[in-house]
């Protein structure tokens, strides 16, 4: 076992833990809410500032496309801190169920990715692989069990077509930021998580999955 699996293995539960905590303590939801954002938002700034400098050139739509993803991440980031302070529980465990789904879609992606490799899932990221996105909807049906009681509401097979579609648009995500990076030259966002790189390449499937998420629960309720 590398020693890049077992970091990225220990700090996968690490954050699992936290989101233990941010489910039981509103306080801590805030509050960690409010540092990633503003961590991640740093991040997704200095990649950007990567690509301008290697490009030589401000790029008109790289700058909108900036300027209207920070304008939306800060609108998010608003619409969650209001609702948890109105402690609506169906709210938070949506919110939490999607995050934990696209944990366990990134670690499922990134353990039958290295075990069974296999054919590339696109030209975008090299190290992706068709197995990979297998392994991550796997992983994804895993936390159904768990919030089987917190999401009565909702029958097996619809909360399976939800997950499903909520660990699709956590990849798509991971996608999306693999592009910037690619752009930018850089593996990583950052190296604040060991083995994981920064708090942006740990949440730019989170970026989508949340809203996906919460759209689906209040359409499919």
């Amino acid at each position: 076992m590398s020693s890049e699996f077992k970091n990225r293995i220990i700090t996968s539960i690490v954050l699992i833990f936290l989101l233990f905590l941010m489910y039981l303590y509103s306080y801590i939801l805030i509050s960690a809410v409010i540092i990633i954002a503003l961590i991640a938002w740093f991040e997704f700034y200095m990649l950007i500032t990567k690509i301008y400098k290697r490009n030589n050139k401000k790029d008109f739509t790289l700058r909108l496309f900036y300027k209207s993803f920070s304008l939306l991440y800060l609108l998010l980031l608003t619409f969650i801190i209001l609702y948890s302070e109105a402690y609506q529980h169906d709210f938070r465990s949506i919110i939490l169920y999607s995050l934990f789904i696209s944990i366990c879609s990134d670690l499922g992606g990134f353990i039958f990715g290295k075990l069974f490799k296999g054919a590339k899932l696109t030209k975008i990221s090299p190290n992706k692989t068709v197995s990979g996105s297998i392994g991550a909807f796997i992983f994804s049906l895993m936390v159904i069990p768990f919030f089987n009681n917190h999401l009565d509401n909702y029958g097996f097979f619809l909360l399976l077509i939800i997950t499903l579609l909520i660990s699709l648009a956590s990849q798509f995500g991971d996608l999306l930021i693999s592009i910037f990076k690619r752009k930018a030259n850089s593996k990583n966002t950052s190296d604040l998580l060991p083995g994981h790189g920064g708090v942006l390449d740990r949440i730019d499937g989170i970026i989508f999955a949340i809203p996906v998420g919460f759209l689906l629960f209040n359409l499919l309720r």
